[in-house]
């Protein structure tokens, strides 16, 4: 595995994609193609004061900037790195009286940074802001709408100068370029969406629902006494696969685990272009994700299919207003009755069986039924398998989380098995010096450990398991096996 410059890439004509990039010597898989520090980005609104506004680390306890009161640090390190970035913003939000939108605040921040540093901040940008594309001609009326309400906020936001009043039309171009854009970050552990940034290399890389490149976020690291070796937080773009020089990188904008159909839904309403890649064209794995149980010479009626499809997809809205209102069992009752109803019916790569057993594996998880949520987690991994491109990030974390799931189950054996599958792969997509891998690496150390003791005695080993077990706090469980990533992937391009 090797660390990547600019130097690994250049920009080509993609056609009717546009810009793209391809490689210029030939990767392996877990190569980091290249490193892109953030042009500007902003925590979210509902996380303004539990995530470090510098790092994008969560932790409790942060140090509120004393000012304007809205932003928060880790330390006085975290804070001073930023100033910056937060200077001219802490100043226009005590003299607003509050913090506007993450929208706002990240247009604000790529327009004081364009002013301070113009459109290139390196030589190792390919791309100026003001070149991205905004799409701004291609929103529905809707969509026009909200960028309108932005742009006037922004208005609101914004300094005034009446020597150098900013263009609306300019604004717009602005906001255009987030929504087509911005890249979501994630916390240190991967597992929370925390905030939105903006990388302008990252956006020329074009899209691919089978891709040969994921994006990680790296934190960075503050805590060397001297400044000097601080690293800034940045996107990590590597190599899935092997992939020839020559070859164009693409990594995917949206969840791979939806309908060729609907994936081209979701790619044309936020990004505004056809996908045409082979998995959409050919529909590769459609059927697997749509597919009938089948056994020995018998098949469902397509009545019966009909039906029972029709109920999981009203089973999956229950599902989803009970997780809203917290009411864990009612989701556990609800997946068990659908899942018990889809058994002799839909396949074991139909998305809807997976959906819901990822959630019931969940669920019964943070309720400590580990038992169940392992069987649960084994049949959806097995499914991903079968579906996902076999070194995909999501694919790796949800194996890591069947790993942990077993492992409280008592199930030592499959849980070490799983969680060093799940190794392998997070190495790839995130490198060894991840806090997931390094996570993960120190699961696998101790269900190793685990894994001898049992076999030399597995009563002992029980015992010891049980008391082990109710000194854990449930929510400790419940980060533990949380099932979903909420991280998007990648944003999008120019």
């Amino acid at each position: 595995m090797t660390l990547g410059t600019m130097d690994n890439v250049e920009v080509f004509d993609a056609g009717v994609k546009g810009r793209g990039l391809k490689a210029t010597r030939d990767l392996l898989a877990g190569d980091v193609v290249f490193a892109e520090p953030s042009f500007s980005a902003v925590v979210f609104d509902s996380l303004s004061t539990a995530v470090c506004h510098n790092c994008f680390r969560q932790q409790a306890n942060l140090h509120r900037c004393v000012q304007c009161k809205f932003a928060h640090y880790c330390d006085r390190t975290c804070q001073i790195a930023c100033w910056n970035e937060h200077k001219k913003e802490c100043a226009a939000i005590r003299s607003s009286g509050s913090a506007p939108s993450e929208n706002v605040r990240l247009a604000a921040r790529m327009l004081w940074r364009i002013q301070r540093d113009t459109g290139v901040v390196s030589d190792g940008q390919l791309t100026s802001v003001d070149e991205l594309v905004d799409h701004v001609s291609d929103l529905t009326d809707e969509d026009r709408e909200e960028l309108q309400i932005d742009v006037h906020n922004f208005m609101d936001f914004w300094p005034k100068n009446p020597r150098k009043p900013q263009p609306v039309e300019y604004i717009s171009h602005i906001f255009g370029i987030i929504k087509c854009n911005a890249f979501t970050l994630s916390d240190q552990r991967g597992l929370q969406a925390v905030g939105v940034g903006l990388f302008p290399n990252l956006c020329m890389v074009n899209h691919d629902c089978w891709p040969n490149c994921t994006v990680i976020l790296n934190h960075g690291n503050q805590s060397a006494l001297n400044p000097a070796l601080h690293s800034k937080r940045r996107i990590e773009l590597r190599a899935l696969e092997k992939v020839a020089e020559g070859v164009e990188l693409t990594v995917s904008y949206v969840d791979f685990l939806n309908l060729s159909a609907e994936r081209q839904r979701i790619l044309k309403k936020q990004y505004h272009f056809n996908c045409t890649c082979k998995h959409c064209t050919e529909h590769i794995k459609d059927d697997l994700m749509m597919a009938a149980k089948e056994g020995e010479g018998s098949k469902p009626s397509a009545e019966l299919i009909k039906q029972v499809t029709t109920a999981s997809e009203e089973c999956l809205e229950k599902v989803a207003k009970c997780r809203l209102q917290g009411d864990f069992h009612g989701v556990a009752r609800l997946c068990g009755e659908c899942l018990s109803a889809q058994e002799n019916v839909l396949a074991d790569t139909h998305l809807y069986k997976l959906r819901l057993q990822s959630t019931a594996s969940e669920v019964l998880s943070y309720m400590h039924a580990f038992a169940e949520a392992a069987a649960y987690s084994r049949k959806t991994i097995d499914g991903y398998m079968a579906l996902h491109h076999p070194t995909n990030a999501q694919l790796g974390m949800a194996i890591m989380r069947a790993g942990v799931t077993h492992w409280h189950a008592g199930q030592i054996e499959v849980g070490h098995e799983l969680i060093c599958k799940a190794y392998g792969i997070l190495l790839i997509t995130h490198g060894p010096n991840h806090p997931i891998t390094q996570d993960l690496e120190s699961m696998r150390r101790q269900t190793e450990m685990e894994l001898k003791m049992f076999k030399q005695n597995e009563e002992v080993y029980r015992t010891m398991r049980e008391a082990a077990l109710k000194k854990q706090p449930a929510k400790a469980m419940a980060e533990n096996t949380s099932t979903e990533e909420k991280m998007e992937d990648v944003s999008r391009k120019q």
